[in-house]
Protein backbone atom coordinates (compact mmCIF):
# COMPACT_ATOMS: atom_id res chain seq x y z
CA UNK A 1 0.00 0.00 0.00
CA UNK A 2 1.46 3.63 -0.93
CA UNK A 3 2.04 5.00 2.21
CA UNK A 4 2.13 9.12 3.19
CA UNK A 5 3.23 10.22 6.08
CA UNK A 6 -0.52 11.10 7.20
CA UNK A 7 -3.17 8.48 6.35
CA UNK A 8 -6.49 10.05 8.98
CA UNK A 9 -7.66 11.51 10.83
CA UNK A 10 -6.73 9.62 13.54
CA UNK A 11 -3.46 7.54 13.22
CA UNK A 12 -0.42 8.59 10.95
CA UNK A 13 2.40 6.35 9.78
CA UNK A 14 5.44 7.07 9.52
CA UNK A 15 8.51 6.30 7.01
CA UNK A 16 9.15 2.82 8.52
CA UNK A 17 5.07 1.62 8.57
CA UNK A 18 4.46 2.32 12.34
CA UNK A 19 0.89 3.50 13.58
CA UNK A 20 1.71 6.54 16.02
CA UNK A 21 -1.37 8.58 17.63
CA UNK A 22 -1.78 12.30 16.05
CA UNK A 23 -4.02 14.72 17.11
CA UNK A 24 -6.08 16.15 14.18
CA UNK A 25 -8.48 18.29 16.09
CA UNK A 26 -6.22 20.78 17.01
CA UNK A 27 -8.02 24.02 15.31
CA UNK A 28 -5.34 25.64 11.65
CA UNK A 29 -4.79 28.94 9.90
CA UNK A 30 -7.29 28.96 7.16
CA UNK A 31 -6.40 30.17 4.28
CA UNK A 32 -7.86 32.13 1.31
CA UNK A 33 -7.08 30.11 -1.47
CA UNK A 34 -9.29 30.46 -4.67
CA UNK A 35 -10.21 27.35 -6.23
CA UNK A 36 -7.79 25.48 -8.67
CA UNK A 37 -4.95 23.51 -8.42
CA UNK A 38 -1.32 24.55 -10.01
CA UNK A 39 -0.02 20.69 -10.46
CA UNK A 40 0.74 19.05 -13.41
CA UNK A 41 0.88 15.23 -13.91
CA UNK A 42 -0.48 12.54 -11.09
CA UNK A 43 -0.62 12.47 -7.73
CA UNK A 44 -1.03 9.44 -5.07
CA UNK A 45 -4.39 8.82 -3.59
CA UNK A 46 -5.29 5.85 -1.90
CA UNK A 47 -8.88 3.96 -0.46
CA UNK A 48 -9.40 0.74 1.12
CA UNK A 49 -8.29 -1.26 -1.77
CA UNK A 50 -5.09 0.88 -2.06
CA UNK A 51 -2.95 3.03 -4.08
CA UNK A 52 -4.69 4.94 -7.02
CA UNK A 53 -2.91 7.63 -9.27
CA UNK A 54 -5.58 10.69 -9.52
CA UNK A 55 -4.95 13.87 -12.23
CA UNK A 56 -2.53 16.53 -10.34
CA UNK A 57 -4.83 18.97 -11.10
CA UNK A 58 -7.77 18.03 -9.58
CA UNK A 59 -9.49 17.28 -6.21
CA UNK A 60 -10.97 13.88 -6.49
CA UNK A 61 -9.83 10.71 -5.06
CA UNK A 62 -9.20 7.39 -5.51
CA UNK A 63 -12.71 6.15 -5.71
CA UNK A 64 -13.64 8.62 -8.06
CA UNK A 65 -10.73 7.39 -9.98
CA UNK A 66 -11.74 3.95 -9.94
CA UNK A 67 -15.63 5.00 -11.45
CA UNK A 68 -13.87 6.86 -14.45
CA UNK A 69 -11.90 3.65 -15.21
CA UNK A 70 -14.65 1.27 -14.75
CA UNK A 71 -17.73 3.22 -16.04
CA UNK A 72 -16.56 5.15 -18.38
CA UNK A 73 -19.52 4.61 -20.67
CA UNK A 74 -21.44 6.58 -23.13
CA UNK A 75 -21.58 10.76 -22.61
CA UNK A 76 -24.18 10.90 -19.86
CA UNK A 77 -22.50 12.29 -17.03
CA UNK A 78 -24.15 12.40 -14.09
CA UNK A 79 -26.26 15.88 -13.85
CA UNK A 80 -24.43 18.64 -12.07
CA UNK A 81 -27.40 19.21 -10.15
CA UNK A 82 -27.72 15.90 -8.07
CA UNK A 83 -24.19 17.34 -6.92
CA UNK A 84 -25.39 20.81 -6.03
CA UNK A 85 -28.15 19.16 -4.05
CA UNK A 86 -25.94 16.63 -2.52
CA UNK A 87 -23.96 20.01 -1.69
CA UNK A 88 -26.87 20.82 0.69
CA UNK A 89 -26.98 17.68 2.30
CA UNK A 90 -23.30 17.52 3.24
CA UNK A 91 -23.27 21.11 4.34
CA UNK A 92 -26.80 20.52 6.94
CA UNK A 93 -24.97 17.07 8.42
CA UNK A 94 -22.18 19.14 9.00
CA UNK A 95 -24.12 21.93 10.64
CA UNK A 96 -25.91 19.32 12.79
CA UNK A 97 -22.41 17.34 13.51
CA UNK A 98 -20.68 20.24 14.96
CA UNK A 99 -23.96 21.32 16.65
CA UNK A 100 -23.57 17.89 18.80
CA UNK A 101 -20.18 18.65 19.50
CA UNK A 102 -19.40 15.31 16.93
CA UNK A 103 -17.32 17.64 14.60
CA UNK A 104 -14.69 20.30 16.47
CA UNK A 105 -16.76 23.47 15.23
CA UNK A 106 -13.57 24.68 12.85
CA UNK A 107 -13.71 21.70 10.60
CA UNK A 108 -17.64 21.50 10.94
CA UNK A 109 -17.42 25.27 9.67
CA UNK A 110 -14.67 24.65 6.74
CA UNK A 111 -16.82 21.57 5.54
CA UNK A 112 -19.70 23.93 5.41
CA UNK A 113 -17.50 26.49 3.64
CA UNK A 114 -16.80 24.34 0.92
CA UNK A 115 -20.04 22.59 0.71
CA UNK A 116 -21.32 26.19 -0.62
CA UNK A 117 -18.74 26.30 -3.67
CA UNK A 118 -20.43 22.97 -4.21
CA UNK A 119 -23.62 24.26 -4.37
CA UNK A 120 -22.98 27.92 -6.18
CA UNK A 121 -21.45 25.45 -8.74
CA UNK A 122 -17.67 26.82 -8.65
CA UNK A 123 -16.99 23.01 -8.30
CA UNK A 124 -18.64 21.74 -11.32
CA UNK A 125 -15.85 20.48 -13.30
CA UNK A 126 -14.31 17.83 -10.09
CA UNK A 127 -17.95 16.00 -10.76
CA UNK A 128 -16.98 14.09 -13.69
CA UNK A 129 -18.47 10.84 -13.30
CA UNK A 130 -20.75 8.88 -15.70
CA UNK A 131 -24.57 8.30 -15.09
CA UNK A 132 -24.15 4.85 -15.53
CA UNK A 133 -21.99 3.62 -12.49
CA UNK A 134 -23.46 1.68 -9.26
CA UNK A 135 -26.89 2.04 -9.22
CA UNK A 136 -26.69 3.41 -5.07
CA UNK A 137 -24.87 6.05 -6.32
CA UNK A 138 -22.19 5.18 -3.64
CA UNK A 139 -19.90 6.54 -6.41
CA UNK A 140 -21.03 10.19 -6.64
CA UNK A 141 -21.28 10.09 -3.29
CA UNK A 142 -17.33 9.86 -2.75
CA UNK A 143 -16.99 11.90 -5.55
CA UNK A 144 -18.35 14.50 -3.58
CA UNK A 145 -17.05 13.15 0.09
CA UNK A 146 -13.01 13.55 -1.74
CA UNK A 147 -13.57 16.89 -3.55
CA UNK A 148 -14.97 18.18 -0.73
CA UNK A 149 -12.36 16.46 1.81
CA UNK A 150 -9.09 18.06 -0.17
CA UNK A 151 -10.32 21.03 -1.00
CA UNK A 152 -10.48 21.13 2.79
CA UNK A 153 -7.20 20.53 3.13
CA UNK A 154 -5.62 22.86 0.68
CA UNK A 155 -7.84 25.25 2.85
CA UNK A 156 -5.36 24.48 6.23
CA UNK A 157 -2.13 24.12 3.92
CA UNK A 158 -2.40 20.11 4.09
CA UNK A 159 -1.14 17.70 1.78
CA UNK A 160 -3.80 16.43 -0.91
CA UNK A 161 -4.68 12.59 -0.64
CA UNK A 162 -3.85 12.96 3.09
CA UNK A 163 -6.88 12.65 4.33
CA UNK A 164 -5.68 14.88 6.99
CA UNK A 165 -7.26 16.80 8.89
CA UNK A 166 -10.33 16.25 7.04
CA UNK A 167 -11.27 12.80 6.16
CA UNK A 168 -13.83 12.14 3.04
CA UNK A 169 -15.67 8.87 5.05
CA UNK A 170 -15.05 10.30 8.70
CA UNK A 171 -16.09 13.80 8.68
CA UNK A 172 -17.76 14.58 5.41
CA UNK A 173 -19.60 11.45 5.57
CA UNK A 174 -20.60 11.07 8.90
CA UNK A 175 -23.59 9.96 10.33
CA UNK A 176 -24.67 8.92 6.23
CA UNK A 177 -24.72 6.62 3.81
CA UNK A 178 -25.01 6.93 0.36
CA UNK A 179 -28.30 3.91 0.23
CA UNK A 180 -30.28 7.39 2.61
CA UNK A 181 -27.97 10.42 1.15
CA UNK A 182 -28.18 9.89 -2.46
CA UNK A 183 -31.68 9.65 -2.68
CA UNK A 184 -32.07 12.62 -0.82
CA UNK A 185 -30.04 14.75 -3.18
CA UNK A 186 -32.49 13.19 -5.93
CA UNK A 187 -35.66 14.59 -3.82
CA UNK A 188 -33.57 17.98 -3.35
CA UNK A 189 -32.44 18.09 -7.17
CA UNK A 190 -35.88 16.97 -8.96
CA UNK A 191 -38.00 19.37 -6.64
CA UNK A 192 -36.23 22.01 -7.32
CA UNK A 193 -35.74 21.64 -10.98
CA UNK A 194 -39.37 21.17 -11.53
CA UNK A 195 -40.58 24.24 -9.11
CA UNK A 196 -37.84 26.56 -10.10
CA UNK A 197 -37.83 26.00 -14.10
CA UNK A 198 -40.74 23.44 -15.28
CA UNK A 199 -44.03 24.56 -13.45
CA UNK A 200 -43.04 28.40 -14.34
CA UNK A 201 -42.30 27.53 -17.76
CA UNK A 202 -46.06 25.51 -17.79
CA UNK A 203 -48.15 28.38 -16.23
CA UNK A 204 -46.08 31.23 -18.64
CA UNK A 205 -47.37 29.28 -21.85
CA UNK A 206 -50.70 28.32 -20.16
CA UNK A 207 -50.83 32.19 -19.61
CA UNK A 208 -49.83 33.09 -23.26
CA UNK A 209 -52.83 30.96 -24.26
CA UNK A 210 -55.54 32.02 -22.43
CA UNK A 211 -54.73 35.76 -23.12
CA UNK A 212 -54.84 34.61 -26.80
CA UNK A 213 -58.42 32.74 -25.68
CA UNK A 214 -59.81 35.85 -24.24
CA UNK A 215 -58.44 37.96 -27.20
CA UNK A 216 -60.39 35.66 -29.80
CA UNK A 217 -63.36 34.79 -27.24
CA UNK A 218 -66.20 35.83 -30.11
CA UNK A 219 -64.13 34.68 -33.36
CA UNK A 220 -66.27 32.21 -34.90
CA UNK A 221 -64.81 28.62 -36.25
CA UNK A 222 -66.06 25.57 -37.19
CA UNK A 223 -65.00 22.76 -35.07
CA UNK A 224 -64.06 19.44 -36.25
CA UNK A 225 -64.40 16.17 -34.61
CA UNK A 226 -62.90 12.45 -35.59
CA UNK A 227 -60.90 14.82 -38.07
CA UNK A 228 -64.52 16.08 -40.08
CA UNK A 229 -66.49 19.34 -39.84
CA UNK A 230 -68.55 19.52 -36.76
CA UNK A 231 -70.46 22.19 -35.43
CA UNK A 232 -68.94 25.83 -34.81
CA UNK A 233 -67.19 27.04 -31.60
CA UNK A 234 -65.66 29.85 -30.92
CA UNK A 235 -61.43 30.22 -31.81
CA UNK A 236 -61.56 31.59 -27.82
CA UNK A 237 -63.01 28.45 -26.50
CA UNK A 238 -61.09 26.34 -28.52
CA UNK A 239 -58.28 27.85 -26.91
CA UNK A 240 -59.58 27.83 -23.73
CA UNK A 241 -59.52 23.50 -23.81
CA UNK A 242 -55.92 24.18 -24.36
CA UNK A 243 -55.47 26.38 -21.44
CA UNK A 244 -58.23 24.67 -19.65
CA UNK A 245 -55.79 20.86 -20.23
CA UNK A 246 -52.39 22.88 -18.99
CA UNK A 247 -54.03 24.07 -15.71
CA UNK A 248 -54.87 20.35 -15.24
CA UNK A 249 -51.52 19.70 -15.53
CA UNK A 250 -49.77 22.09 -13.87
CA UNK A 251 -51.77 21.15 -10.78
CA UNK A 252 -51.13 17.38 -11.14
CA UNK A 253 -47.77 17.98 -11.42
CA UNK A 254 -47.63 20.10 -8.70
CA UNK A 255 -49.31 17.70 -6.41
CA UNK A 256 -46.87 15.02 -7.71
CA UNK A 257 -43.48 16.91 -7.16
CA UNK A 258 -44.88 17.65 -3.28
CA UNK A 259 -44.13 14.19 -2.54
CA UNK A 260 -40.15 14.59 -3.10
CA UNK A 261 -40.82 16.49 -0.29
CA UNK A 262 -40.42 13.95 2.36
CA UNK A 263 -36.39 12.39 1.79
CA UNK A 264 -34.71 9.49 3.48
CA UNK A 265 -31.65 10.87 5.17
CA UNK A 266 -31.30 9.37 8.31
CA UNK A 267 -31.33 5.68 7.49
CA UNK A 268 -28.43 4.98 6.49
CA UNK A 269 -27.43 1.90 5.07
CA UNK A 270 -30.36 0.04 5.48
CA UNK A 271 -33.26 2.30 7.05
CA UNK A 272 -32.57 1.11 10.44
CA UNK A 273 -30.50 4.64 10.73
CA UNK A 274 -27.06 2.55 12.19
CA UNK A 275 -24.08 4.74 12.99
CA UNK A 276 -26.64 8.07 12.38
CA UNK A 277 -27.32 9.66 16.08
CA UNK A 278 -30.73 10.00 17.43
CA UNK A 279 -32.82 12.43 15.19
CA UNK A 280 -30.29 13.15 13.10
CA UNK A 281 -32.78 12.49 9.93
CA UNK A 282 -35.32 15.18 11.61
CA UNK A 283 -32.49 17.74 12.20
CA UNK A 284 -30.65 17.40 8.65
CA UNK A 285 -34.11 17.57 6.81
CA UNK A 286 -34.88 20.72 8.41
CA UNK A 287 -31.90 21.90 8.02
CA UNK A 288 -32.09 21.34 4.07
CA UNK A 289 -35.88 22.87 4.76
CA UNK A 290 -34.12 25.79 5.85
CA UNK A 291 -31.16 26.36 3.36
CA UNK A 292 -33.44 25.88 -0.34
CA UNK A 293 -36.80 27.30 1.73
CA UNK A 294 -38.42 24.34 0.75
CA UNK A 295 -40.41 22.02 3.46
CA UNK A 296 -38.25 18.85 3.43
CA UNK A 297 -38.88 16.51 5.70
CA UNK A 298 -37.18 13.13 7.05
CA UNK A 299 -39.31 9.90 5.48
CA UNK A 300 -41.86 8.41 8.33
CA UNK A 301 -40.76 5.33 7.12
CA UNK A 302 -36.90 4.72 6.23
CA UNK A 303 -37.37 1.61 4.60
CA UNK A 304 -39.98 2.93 2.12
CA UNK A 305 -37.69 5.23 1.33
CA UNK A 306 -34.90 3.61 0.67
CA UNK A 307 -35.96 0.41 -0.81
CA UNK A 308 -38.55 2.26 -3.32
CA UNK A 309 -38.12 5.08 -5.68
CA UNK A 310 -41.66 5.15 -5.49
CA UNK A 311 -42.02 8.67 -5.05
CA UNK A 312 -39.67 9.49 -8.11
CA UNK A 313 -41.84 7.29 -10.29
CA UNK A 314 -44.73 9.30 -9.53
CA UNK A 315 -43.71 12.86 -9.84
CA UNK A 316 -42.22 11.77 -13.57
CA UNK A 317 -45.57 10.47 -14.10
CA UNK A 318 -46.56 14.01 -13.69
CA UNK A 319 -44.50 15.25 -16.37
CA UNK A 320 -45.49 12.42 -18.38
CA UNK A 321 -49.16 13.69 -18.30
CA UNK A 322 -47.73 16.85 -18.76
CA UNK A 323 -46.29 16.01 -21.99
CA UNK A 324 -49.40 14.32 -23.32
CA UNK A 325 -51.11 17.29 -22.92
CA UNK A 326 -48.27 19.23 -24.43
CA UNK A 327 -48.41 16.80 -27.06
CA UNK A 328 -51.91 17.39 -28.31
CA UNK A 329 -51.74 21.12 -27.80
CA UNK A 330 -48.44 21.21 -30.46
CA UNK A 331 -50.12 19.04 -32.69
CA UNK A 332 -53.39 20.79 -32.85
CA UNK A 333 -51.85 23.83 -33.53
CA UNK A 334 -49.70 22.52 -36.54
CA UNK A 335 -52.54 21.41 -38.58
CA UNK A 336 -54.39 24.13 -37.67
CA UNK A 337 -51.55 26.22 -39.07
CA UNK A 338 -51.16 23.82 -41.80
CA UNK A 339 -51.04 25.32 -45.59
CA UNK A 340 -50.60 28.03 -46.84
CA UNK A 341 -52.90 26.88 -49.80
CA UNK A 342 -53.56 23.49 -49.06
CA UNK A 343 -53.96 22.89 -45.56
CA UNK A 344 -56.59 23.62 -42.90
CA UNK A 345 -54.71 27.12 -42.94
CA UNK A 346 -56.77 28.95 -40.17
CA UNK A 347 -53.62 29.86 -38.11
CA UNK A 348 -50.74 32.23 -39.29
CA UNK A 349 -47.43 31.51 -37.33
CA UNK A 350 -44.30 33.54 -37.04
CA UNK A 351 -41.84 33.12 -39.75
CA UNK A 352 -38.83 32.23 -37.61
CA UNK A 353 -36.90 31.03 -40.29
CA UNK A 354 -36.79 29.22 -43.98
CA UNK A 355 -38.55 25.68 -44.10
CA UNK A 356 -36.44 24.32 -46.82
CA UNK A 357 -32.84 23.68 -48.52
CA UNK A 358 -34.76 23.17 -51.80
CA UNK A 359 -37.74 24.74 -51.91
CA UNK A 360 -37.77 28.78 -51.59
CA UNK A 361 -40.44 29.90 -49.49
CA UNK A 362 -41.49 27.37 -47.47
CA UNK A 363 -42.15 28.11 -43.78
CA UNK A 364 -42.63 25.32 -41.43
CA UNK A 365 -44.26 24.72 -37.92
CA UNK A 366 -40.75 24.31 -35.93
CA UNK A 367 -41.75 25.16 -32.35
CA UNK A 368 -45.01 22.32 -32.65
CA UNK A 369 -42.30 19.86 -34.36
CA UNK A 370 -39.59 20.50 -31.41
CA UNK A 371 -42.28 20.35 -28.94
CA UNK A 372 -43.83 16.94 -29.89
CA UNK A 373 -40.21 15.60 -30.12
CA UNK A 374 -39.84 16.54 -26.30
CA UNK A 375 -43.06 15.27 -25.52
CA UNK A 376 -42.09 11.82 -26.55
CA UNK A 377 -38.89 11.82 -24.99
CA UNK A 378 -40.67 12.50 -22.05
CA UNK A 379 -43.17 10.19 -22.43
CA UNK A 380 -40.06 7.70 -23.34
CA UNK A 381 -38.18 8.39 -20.19
CA UNK A 382 -40.84 7.88 -17.90
CA UNK A 383 -40.60 4.03 -19.48
CA UNK A 384 -37.27 3.95 -17.86
CA UNK A 385 -37.98 5.49 -14.66
CA UNK A 386 -40.77 3.28 -14.82
CA UNK A 387 -38.48 0.13 -15.02
CA UNK A 388 -36.08 1.71 -12.49
CA UNK A 389 -38.32 2.03 -9.97
CA UNK A 390 -39.58 -1.80 -9.88
CA UNK A 391 -36.23 -2.78 -10.00
CA UNK A 392 -34.03 -2.88 -6.86
CA UNK A 393 -34.61 -5.55 -4.22
CA UNK A 394 -34.85 -6.15 -0.62
CA UNK A 395 -33.72 -2.94 0.90
CA UNK A 396 -31.98 -1.15 -1.78
CA UNK A 397 -33.00 0.12 -4.82
CA UNK A 398 -30.19 0.01 -7.29
CA UNK A 399 -31.30 1.81 -10.26
CA UNK A 400 -30.91 5.51 -8.71
CA UNK A 401 -28.84 6.95 -11.06
CA UNK A 402 -30.64 6.14 -14.39
CA UNK A 403 -33.98 7.45 -12.39
CA UNK A 404 -32.60 10.85 -11.97
CA UNK A 405 -30.66 11.35 -15.42
CA UNK A 406 -33.77 10.85 -16.78
CA UNK A 407 -36.34 12.97 -14.58
CA UNK A 408 -33.92 15.86 -14.58
CA UNK A 409 -33.71 15.65 -18.66
CA UNK A 410 -37.46 15.29 -18.66
CA UNK A 411 -37.77 18.67 -16.07
CA UNK A 412 -35.26 20.53 -17.97
CA UNK A 413 -36.38 20.53 -21.74
CA UNK A 414 -39.72 20.49 -20.83
CA UNK A 415 -38.76 23.48 -19.34
CA UNK A 416 -37.17 25.20 -22.26
CA UNK A 417 -39.50 23.94 -24.82
CA UNK A 418 -42.46 25.83 -22.91
CA UNK A 419 -40.76 29.09 -23.01
CA UNK A 420 -39.42 28.13 -26.64
CA UNK A 421 -42.75 27.08 -27.66
CA UNK A 422 -44.68 30.09 -25.93
CA UNK A 423 -41.94 32.55 -27.13
CA UNK A 424 -41.56 31.52 -31.03
CA UNK A 425 -45.10 30.55 -32.07
CA UNK A 426 -48.02 30.84 -29.61
CA UNK A 427 -47.81 34.74 -28.84
CA UNK A 428 -46.68 35.50 -32.19
CA UNK A 429 -50.01 33.26 -33.58
CA UNK A 430 -52.51 35.34 -35.77
CA UNK A 431 -56.21 34.13 -37.84
CA UNK A 432 -56.61 33.81 -40.94
CA UNK A 433 -59.41 35.36 -40.25
CA UNK A 434 -60.49 35.00 -44.47
CA UNK A 435 -60.00 31.35 -44.45
CA UNK A 436 -62.45 30.93 -40.97
CA UNK A 437 -65.23 33.16 -42.56
CA UNK A 438 -64.90 31.04 -45.68
CA UNK A 439 -65.08 27.67 -43.70
CA UNK A 440 -68.12 29.36 -41.99
CA UNK A 441 -69.76 29.53 -45.26
CA UNK A 442 -69.05 25.90 -46.53
CA UNK A 443 -70.04 24.17 -43.41
CA UNK A 444 -72.83 21.86 -43.59
CA UNK A 445 -72.91 20.56 -39.95
CA UNK A 446 -74.53 24.10 -38.93
CA UNK A 447 -78.09 22.48 -40.04
CA UNK A 448 -77.68 20.49 -36.05
CA UNK A 449 -79.42 24.07 -35.22
CA UNK A 450 -82.31 23.18 -37.08
CA UNK A 451 -82.79 19.57 -36.09
CA UNK A 452 -84.26 20.33 -32.85
CA UNK A 453 -87.25 21.85 -35.23
CA UNK A 454 -87.56 19.94 -38.20
CA UNK A 455 -86.46 16.72 -37.01
CA UNK A 456 -83.02 14.74 -37.51
CA UNK A 457 -83.71 13.06 -40.08
CA UNK A 458 -84.97 16.01 -42.56
CA UNK A 459 -81.75 17.66 -41.03
CA UNK A 460 -79.64 15.35 -42.63
CA UNK A 461 -81.35 15.13 -45.82
CA UNK A 462 -80.46 19.03 -46.29
CA UNK A 463 -76.90 18.53 -45.69
CA UNK A 464 -76.07 15.54 -47.78
CA UNK A 465 -78.21 17.57 -50.35
CA UNK A 466 -75.34 20.50 -49.64
CA UNK A 467 -72.77 18.26 -49.64
CA UNK A 468 -73.93 16.33 -53.36
CA UNK A 469 -74.69 19.41 -55.38
CA UNK A 470 -71.89 21.23 -53.38
CA UNK A 471 -74.44 23.90 -52.08
CA UNK A 472 -74.50 26.49 -48.93
CA UNK A 473 -75.98 24.87 -46.39
CA UNK A 474 -78.50 27.78 -46.70
CA UNK A 475 -79.11 27.35 -50.54
CA UNK A 476 -79.83 23.63 -49.91
CA UNK A 477 -82.44 23.83 -46.78
CA UNK A 478 -84.17 26.58 -48.86
CA UNK A 479 -84.37 24.25 -51.69
CA UNK A 480 -85.50 21.74 -49.16
CA UNK A 481 -88.62 23.74 -48.13
CA UNK A 482 -87.35 25.66 -44.94
CA UNK A 483 -87.91 29.29 -45.13
CA UNK A 484 -85.34 31.95 -44.85
CA UNK A 485 -86.96 33.44 -41.87
CA UNK A 486 -86.84 30.33 -39.92
CA UNK A 487 -82.90 29.90 -41.39
CA UNK A 488 -81.89 32.96 -40.34
CA UNK A 489 -83.11 33.08 -37.00
CA UNK A 490 -81.69 29.88 -35.92
CA UNK A 491 -78.63 29.09 -38.21
CA UNK A 492 -76.79 31.92 -36.29
CA UNK A 493 -73.00 30.55 -36.49
CA UNK A 494 -72.03 32.92 -32.80
CA UNK A 495 -75.40 32.22 -31.46
CA UNK A 496 -74.59 28.56 -32.20
CA UNK A 497 -71.46 28.74 -29.73
CA UNK A 498 -73.55 29.38 -26.77
CA UNK A 499 -75.43 26.42 -26.05
CA UNK A 500 -79.10 25.53 -25.93
CA UNK A 501 -80.99 25.35 -28.79
CA UNK A 502 -83.50 27.15 -30.92
CA UNK A 503 -86.39 26.36 -27.90
CA UNK A 504 -83.67 26.47 -25.15
CA UNK A 505 -81.30 29.66 -25.13
CA UNK A 506 -78.30 29.81 -23.45
CA UNK A 507 -77.49 30.78 -19.65
CA UNK A 508 -75.86 29.90 -16.46
CA UNK A 509 -75.44 26.08 -16.60
CA UNK A 510 -75.35 25.88 -20.24
CA UNK A 511 -72.20 24.87 -22.08
CA UNK A 512 -71.71 28.34 -24.04
CA UNK A 513 -72.36 30.85 -21.05
CA UNK A 514 -69.29 32.78 -20.00
CA UNK A 515 -67.05 32.31 -16.66
CA UNK A 516 -64.10 33.28 -16.32
CA UNK A 517 -61.63 30.52 -15.59
CA UNK A 518 -59.52 30.41 -12.78
CA UNK A 519 -56.41 28.66 -11.48
CA UNK A 520 -55.87 25.79 -8.81
CA UNK A 521 -56.05 28.29 -6.36
CA UNK A 522 -59.24 30.74 -7.34
CA UNK A 523 -57.00 33.51 -8.95
CA UNK A 524 -58.83 34.64 -12.73
CA UNK A 525 -56.11 33.85 -14.81
CA UNK A 526 -54.07 37.11 -16.52
CA UNK A 527 -55.08 37.86 -20.07
CA UNK A 528 -53.11 40.33 -22.48
CA UNK A 529 -54.44 42.05 -24.66
CA UNK A 530 -52.84 41.87 -27.78
CA UNK A 531 -54.10 42.18 -31.78
CA UNK A 532 -55.26 39.05 -33.45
Amino acid sequence: MYQISELSTHHAVDKKGSIVTKPDNEEPEILDLPIGLDATGMRKEFDSLGAVEVPANHYWGAQTQRSLQHFNIGHDRMPKEVYHAYGYVKKAAAIVNTAAGRLPAWKGELIQRVCDEVISGTLDSEFPLYVFQTGSGTQSNMNLNEVISNRCIQLVGGTLGSQTPVHPNDHVNMGQSSNDTFPTAMHIAAHTMVTEKTLPALARLRDAIEAKSTLWADVVKIGRTHLEDAVPLTVGQEWSGYAGALEDAIAEVERATAGLLEVAVGGTAVGTGLNAPAGFGEQVAAQIAAMTGAPFTTAANKFTAQGTLDRMVRAHAGLKAAAVTLFKIANDLRWLGSGPRTGIGELLFPENEPGSSIMPGKVNPTQAEAMLMVAIQVIASDAAITMGGAEGNFELNAFRPILIDNYLHSALIMADMCDHFRAFMVEGTKLNQAKLKENIDRSVMMVTALSPIIGYDKAAEISYYAIEHDLTLKQAALANGVSEDLFDRVVNPLALTRGGSADLPSGPGQPGHKTRRKNAGGRPLAAAAEPP
